[in-house]
């Protein structure tokens, strides 16, 4: 330096800086260190950030005023920073030479300018709209110009005149220059031109934010203050970043999990190489007999070889996509570690500073501030770091997301069996989550250690090997702790498991809810569900102990430390004394340890769960894939539209062929029809055709393109004009055509918004028939070359099917001139079909048109002989035959599972003969027909102009409503009564008594070290230790006690409560109530609502409780001691509680936003899983990748305000902290004389803690405040209206009531909602005992209506029914039900034995129970199963075939054995064969029952003794058959139509 300088100017004085009262730098420091720090830092940054720019142009910016100025200034600096050079040099001329230094720091000053005035210039042509590095770099300048801006000051006032007047001046200008250039690098450029910034209608503020802005976040400001005046909805939204959206984040991961693909198959192929190149046993030889290896030996090494071989690793394409952007938060980390452990420091010299008696003022401000500073520095580097996290974890989800979805379209059906739909709905929600949650706290992995060792290193410095002691009480609480997560996680998956299990049986109740009621089996469910839930609550109970013990630990663990350190430090040696700067500073260094000790085991967890996770991802993303060549679809100029030669298919790929020897040939334009028995592969060859299967050998092609109608029909989540169109564009005429050949047109006039009602999930608002034909209108809208139709005529109704047949698949049909090929069950259409394949075990056994086959005298001949040859005399029109009921799905083979003995020929004659009754010949001839159809469609034109009009049409539906807006005060009210008033209050007050604990036990430690100063400290060691100690372990017993009251006893109190009152409140709600309410929203308050007041409630409360007491208590310790304090606590808390209300208001809104776009990710994923094949046929995958990824990005779009509102809010609230270290370490300096060092440190080191307690407590309430609505949402369905009683205890009918079982209906008339119009419309009929009544009428005359008005699932709202005297609307409920029997149209079975399902209760005997069985021919089958009645029923008895469902019904009927029967016949589900059994069971056994049958097969009641005939909702006819026949009305119509008249 002294060359530099020369002797002249000292580098550093002591005198002159230090121990004075007006400090002042030395003229060399100024001109080396303070001028050149900028320059410095200039020069380095600049080649990285040149590259950067480069790197990333955004366009460049027009000249602006702004930029001209900075331009301009910047050379001016320059010119300033020359004129002093410049200046230099002519004092040298003059003869007054100066040291060297005068010449290099303006040279390098005037260079840096430049460079400064490039940057400028270089930036806004590469679109910078704010430049941080320049900020950063006028900010030093002006920092480093304030030291010579006052000094230059001090010397002109204690000399007479300024010395050197030019230097002088200059400086000042360069000083103004460079403040001006600060300010205005503070605003923004205008965005660059040809950017696509204006193009969206609600931009992200952030990509346009200045440097300050983007640090502080203030950018967020605005939608905060939105937030705050009125809730958020999706509308307020910013739109995502383009870097964040699913269009650049999913192709960015694929292309790198692509690369790992080629990789791994460029290794196996160099693998494989090495195996075929094996070296012949010769060449061996060489090497010497015993390093020989046998030839078997090799295989085997090379086979695992190849089994260990290069999988490619979806670990190293995600960290070659994310990593770069997540190591920048990595960077930011470091710093903010480093930074961490300034602050201790910091509080040990302005400890020792109120020690110094003499001591200048300015060092203790200057030290406030400098805490102040480095606190502010941490905060805005941890945020930054934080939101680097956060971002990259939000992008791994959405490409892992996007990932997976485009994989679930094209993996084969053998993969799709190894991976549910759940399961794989799983690896979205779940696994993608937890690398969200994993990358927020990645860092800690390497930054926790870093942290422990700087802490202890510190440490050491303070306290020499003492601190061993304190570390192994952190060690040994290491494993405790570790114990406790484990046991823990062991637990959350039992109770998950619980969980799951009340939630399945919940769906099911949901389900069958109608049955239940039917069946007056609520109370058996209801216990069922609440022993499943008191085992969930003893498994929540023992986690609730657990987690007291580790909040015990984990709070006292400072504490513990701190007491076996000091105790250790003061008892070694009698040297040491504890004085305030070790204790003090101690502590401080302590609480930096718990937090990296706390998360480390919790960030190792989280790795292993989430390596779980990888796995599981990458096993799905390496499934094989459909061969997309597998069917060629050249078109090539043959006349055969679908050619298959030689086929062979199977499933998988080790499973044995499903089809061989497939020749097919079909002609363009023909109608080919496959048949034959049920498993025979007719479905599988629909499937071959479409690509589906792996094709073993042959060849497939196809002309054009493809229609596909599945069997089981595929409806989207959308409106019914949507399903229809299925991304086609509309087109009215088309559309309404394909409408009427569908036969849809009168069922729009039923749904509640014509073709604009929303279909829900499944289509589930759609009959089987009608989703069906939704799925023909499909394929038929598409306008394809080739229709591949399974069967889709089986679940429609017979006279539909015709209309179906005749308006749209057959010969005359709307896709004449298409190919179709249609798999059918139905004979009744083969004469009409161009040609007929007929498949046996799957492969072709014959293929001609119907004349042809039945010449050829095959299998087919032999088939139909069988049904149809003696019975058809009387009727020649064979071919015309249709069938008016259904045919079931299998009619052309025998339900194995009814008749168990092989069914002869004379079987099947007599089931065709049944057939052949419901069937009758085409009445109406074919002209009138085609004039009904024209005007049909004229008709529907006018129409569908007058439906456009009112589309608001009432949903039956009602929205889900959102809270919006603050939590009512009430519902905490709620909670308080659940948990229990008086218990509450002393619940708050042991807080309140363990925080005072832990706050004396820190005053007392600032009084023990207070002992050093006045030379008591060897007297009172073991007095001190002792209370020390004991005031900690009182706080640690109170912390136990309060959880385990808190959480293990008073909050479960609660959930249990108000589940319990919940189901009740469910159980109790009338039918009407389930039918407006969608099972997902019900299950969604027993699954979501039910756990937030199980686990997520008491934790917010225990956590909010804790910080609050401690934030308090810190305000009163250093208010007491410098009482001065309160003055700046007022405002400040304040502002803590502004920007609280802020954040509250909009985040919880965020959060329910993002909770409300969650859902249709996964919905629409199943949904697609579900529809696969469908949208494969259709060519739509990229449609619907495209629907995915949008809703992705809708969930990231109110996922990102989220993160952010976070960030913003703890930049804000750490201020605030910040602002109290400032004015706690203020006050001590100013009360320096007053106060003693212990309690300058307490105060001090408390406030350095507060933050963090502020930050908590702010989370905390915008935690509570979201889960505590799941009390409100509970307690609204425990507040459902309920039906009538189940019970009257004084109105109890006698118990062998009703002993006759006449019933009798006075003026009787009964609605389905309020305001909705009368179904039944008084009605009255009397019904003796005994008598069979058939009750019959066109589809909505109120048939069914009338069954639920028995039951009173209805409420009558006119006139009574009366059974044997008794009017039903006085009794209760159970007491009627239980008196009724009914065998309900969908056969309902809940998972559980076969025993549960027949009798809940336990009522009956084993003999009874194989007695029921046996009547209902159920006896042969479950004899044969192993369990044989505790045989497990799946959910929905998916395991038993339909008829057997039918059946087990039919059993519960026979054993309730009651007076009255009702039979609400079932229409599809049964084959003909099940029905005849049941028939003739009830025809037996119920002979002196009165029995209500609501008959589809007229056949069924012919010899009932009366029949009733309804016709909206009024008696038309009653009276016998045979009576109503001679009256030939509208019986007489329905069975004309039938066929059954002679």
């Amino acid at each position: 330096m002294e060359t530099l300088c020369g002797p002249e100017l000292p580098f550093w004085v002591a005198n002159q800086t230090l121990h004075t009262d007006r400090p002042d730098l030395p003229e060399c420091f100024q001109l080396t260190v303070l001028s050149w720090l900028p320059c410095i830092y200039l020069w380095a940054v600049c080649p990285i950030y040149c590259f950067y720019l480069k790197r990333n142009s955004r366009g460049y910016i027009m000249m602006s005023i702004m930029s001209r100025f900075k331009t301009v200034f910047g050379l001016l600096l320059w010119v300033l920073c020359w004129t002093d050079l410049f200046y230099t040099f002519h004092e040298l001329r003059q003869g007054l030479p100066q040291p060297p230094i005068y010449f290099v720091t303006p040279l390098v000053l005037g260079m840096t300018m430049l460079l400064a005035t490039f940057l400028i210039q270089y930036e806004r042509l590469h679109g910078v709209q704010s430049s941080g590095v320049l900020f950063i770099f006028w900010f030093l300048c002006v920092l480093c110009a304030i030291v010579p801006f006052r000094s230059k000051i001090l010397q002109a006032s204690s000399q007479s005149e300024v010395t050197d007047k030019l230097r002088f001046t200059t400086f000042y200008f360069y000083f103004g220059l460079v403040a001006c250039e600060l300010i205005l690098c503070c605003f923004n450029e205008k965005p660059p031109l040809f950017s696509n910034v204006n193009t969206d209608p609600n931009p992200c503020p952030e990509t346009t934010a200045g440097f300050l802005s983007t640090i502080t976040f203030w950018w967020f400001t605005s939608m905060a203050i939105k937030g705050y005046k009125m809730p958020l909805e999706v509308k307020d939204l910013w739109s995502l970043n383009p870097r964040d959206s699913s269009k650049v984040m999913v192709p960015k991961l694929l292309k790198e999990w692509d690369k790992e693909h080629t990789e791994a198959k460029s290794k196996q192929n160099l693998i494989s190489q090495a195996e075929y190149s094996k070296p012949s046993p010769s060449t061996n030889h060489v090497t010497g007999g015993e390093s020989e290896a046998s030839p078997e030996e090799v295989e085997v090494l090379l086979s695992n070889q190849k089994a260990s071989a290069h999988k490619p690793s979806f670990l190293r394409a995600l960290i070659r996509a994310f990593g770069p952007y997540f190591l920048i938060g990595s960077a930011y980390k470091i710093l903010q570690d480093i930074i961490t452990f300034v602050n201790p420091q910091l509080l040990r010299m302005l400890i020792s500073f109120t020690k110094q008696k003499g001591a200048p003022d300015w060092w203790g401000y200057s030290l406030a501030f400098l805490m102040f500073f480095t606190a502010i520095l941490q905060t805005l580097i941890l945020h930054r770091h934080f939101q680097y996290c956060f971002v990259t974890g939000m992008n791994v989800r959405t490409a892992v997301i996007g990932a997976i979805y485009r994989k679930a379209l094209v993996i084969t059906n053998a993969a799709k069996r190894s991976s549910t739909v759940g399961e794989v709905v799983n690896l979205m929600s779940v696994d993608a989550q937890r690398f969200m949650d994993l990358t927020t706290f990645l860092n800690m992995l390497w930054s926790a250690p870093l942290q422990i060792v700087l802490a202890l290193y510190f440490l050491w410095q303070n306290l020499g090997p003492s601190v061993l002691a304190g570390v192994a009480v952190m060690v040994m609480l290491i494993p405790f702790n570790a114990v406790i997560a484990m046991k823990t996680r062991a637990y959350q998956v039992e109770q998950m498991k619980y969980k799951d299990a009340r939630i399945k049986l919940m769906n099911e109740i949901l389900n069958g809810i109608k049955v239940l009621k039917l069946y007056a089996w609520e109370n058996s469910f209801k216990e069922k569900v609440l022993a499943i839930r008191q085992k969930e609550l003893n498994v929540l109970r023992k986690t609730a102990y657990l987690g007291a013990l580790s909040t015990m630990a984990w709070s006292t663990a400072p504490f513990l430390v701190a007491l076996t350190t000091f105790a250790v430090y003061v008892s070694v040696d009698e040297k040491n004394i504890l004085d305030a700067e070790k204790a003090f500073v101690s502590l401080s260094l302590f609480n930096i340890l718990r937090f990296p000790l706390n998360m480390l085991p919790q960030v190792i967890s989280s790795v292993v769960q989430a390596n779980v996770s990888l796995k599981r991802i990458q096993a799905f993303l390496s499934h094989d894939e459909l061969d997309p060549n597998a069917v060629s679809r050249k078109n090539t100029a043959t006349d055969f539209s679908v050619t298959v030669v030689n086929g062979k298919f199977t499933w998988a790929e080790d499973d044995p062929p499903v089809l061989h020897n497939i020749n097919v040939m079909v002609p363009q334009g023909s109608l080919l029809a496959v048949v034959g028995q049920v498993g025979c592969g007719k479905s599988s060859l629909i499937s071959a055709l479409l690509g589906e299967m792996e094709k073993l050998e042959g060849e497939v092609s196809i002309r054009g393109s493809v229609a596909y109608v599945p069997q089981q029909a595929w409806i989207q989540n959308a409106t019914l004009r949507d399903n229809i169109l299925f991304g086609n564009p509309y087109n009215e005429q088309k559309y309404s055509c394909v409408l009427e050949a569908c036969a849809l047109t009168p069922d729009l006039e039923v749904l509640p918004g014509g073709d604009m009602t929303e279909i829900g999930e499944k289509g589930i608002n759609l009959s089987g028939g009608q989703r069906q034909r939704v799925s023909l209108a499909r394929a038929l809208y598409s306008d394809a070359d080739v229709y591949l139709l399974d069967d889709p005529l089986s679940a429609v109704d017979s006279h539909v099917a015709k209309h179906i047949f005749d308006n749209l698949i057959g010969p005359e049909g709307a896709l004449k001139g298409k190919t179709r090929i249609l798999v059918t069950h139905g004979i009744s259409f083969l004469p009409q079909v161009d040609n007929i394949m007929v498949l046996v075990e799957g492969s072709m056994s014959e293929m001609g048109s119907y004349q042809e086959l039945l010449k050829q005298n095959g299998a087919f001949a032999e088939f139909l002989r069988n049904y149809a040859l003696d019975d058809i005399e009387e009727d020649e029109a064979s071919e015309e035959f249709e069938d008016e009921e259904l045919f079931p799905e299998d009619s052309m083979s025998i339900h194995a599972d009814v008749a168990d003995n092989e069914p002869g020929i004379n079987e099947a004659k007599k089931k065709f003969m049944r057939e052949i009754s419901v069937i009758s010949a085409d009445g109406e001839n074919p002209r009138s027909r085609s004039v009904k159809k024209h005007s049909c469609r004229q008709r529907k034109h006018s129409e569908s102009q007058e439906k456009r009009k009112p589309e608001e049409k009432q949903k039956l539906i009602q929205a889900e409503t959102t809270e919006t807006g603050r939590v009512n005060s009430k519902v905490y009210l709620e909670y308080v009564k659940a948990v229990g008033t008086l218990l509450s209050v002393f619940i708050c007050f042991l807080y309140c008594c363990q925080s005072a604990a832990s706050i004396g036990g820190n005053i007392w430690l600032s009084q023990w070290t207070n002992d050093a100063s006045t030379n008591q400290t060897q007297e009172n060691v073991h007095m001190r230790v002792g209370v020390y100690a004991a005031l900690g372990i009182a706080q640690g017993v109170l912390l136990l006690v309060n959880c385990l009251l808190c959480r293990a006893y008073s909050m479960l109190q609660a959930a249990q409560l108000m589940h319990r009152n919940m189901l009740q409140g469910i159980l109790r709600a009338p039918q009407a109530f389930f039918e407006s309410t969608p099972t997902g929203r019900l299950l969604n308050r027993f699954s979501k609502d039910v756990d937030a007041i199980d686990a997520h409630i008491p934790e917010n409360i225990d956590i909010w409780m804790r910080t609050f007491w401690y934030t308090l208590n810190v305000l009163l310790v250093c208010s007491a001691f410098t009482p001065m304090f309160l003055i700046v606590v007022a405002p400040l808390m304040l502002l803590y509680w502004w920007v609280q209300r802020f954040y509250v208001a909009s985040s919880r809104q965020l959060k329910r936003l993002e909770s409300v776009s969650r859902s249709p990710i996964y919905s629409h994923f199943s949904e697609t899983v579900t529809g696969c094949s469908v949208i494969r046929a259709y060519g739509r995958n990229s449609a619907f990748v495209l629907m995915s990824d949008v809703r992705v990005d809708d969930n990231q779009k109110s996922y990102y305000p989220g993160i952010v509102s976070n960030r913003w809010l703890g930049v804000r609230i750490e201020f605030i902290g910040n602002c109290i270290v400032l004015f706690a370490a203020l006050f001590a300096v100013t009360g320096k004389e007053s106060l003693n060092p212990g309690l300058v440190g307490l105060s001090v080191s408390y406030a350095l803690q507060v933050t963090m307690s502020l930050n908590w407590m702010v989370r905390m309430s915008s935690d509570l405040e979201n889960n505590i609505v799941a009390v409100e949402r509970v307690k609204e369905y425990s507040e459902t209206k309920t039906e009538a009683p189940w019970e009257i205890e004084d109105k109890k009918p006698p118990p062998e009531w009703p002993t006759e079982g006449n019933v009798e209906f006075h003026d009787y008339s009964v609605r389905y909602r309020e305001g909705l119009d009368l179904v039944l419309k008084k009605l009255s009929l009397t019904v003796k005992g005994g008598e069979k009544i058939g009750i019959v009428g066109r589809t909505g005359a109120g048939k069914s209506s009338m069954t639920l008005c028995l039951f009173r699932l209805l409420e009558a709202a006119a006139g009574e029914i009366t059974i044997d005297a008794v009017n039903i609307s006085e009794i209760g409920l159970h007491d009627l039900r239980s008196k009724l029997t009914i065998i309900p149209q969908e056969p309902v079975l809940f998972s559980g034995s076969l025993r549960m399902n027949l009798d809940p209760f336990d009522k009956y005997s084993e003999e009874e129970l194989w007695k029921a069985l046996e009547h209902s021919h159920l006896q042969k089958f479950v004899s044969n199963q192993p369990a044989k009645l505790e045989l497990e029923c799946s959910e929905g008895g998916e395991n038993l075939s339909v008829g057997q469902r039918q059946l087990v019904c039919l059993a519960r009927a026979l054993l309730r054995k009651t007076r009255i029967l009702v039979l609400d016949e079932a229409t599809a589900a049964v084959d003909l064969e099940t029905d005849d059994l049941i028939q003739s069971t009830i025809r037996i056994q119920f002979e002196d029952c009165t029995v209500f049958t609501i008959a589809h097969r007229l056949n069924t009641i012919m010899d009932y003794t009366r029949v009733l005939v309804l016709d909206r909702g009024q008696i038309a006819e009653f009276d016998t058959p045979a009576e109503l026949m001679s009256q030939r009305g509208i019986f007489y119509g329905m069975v004309k139509d039938a066929g059954l008249t002679q």
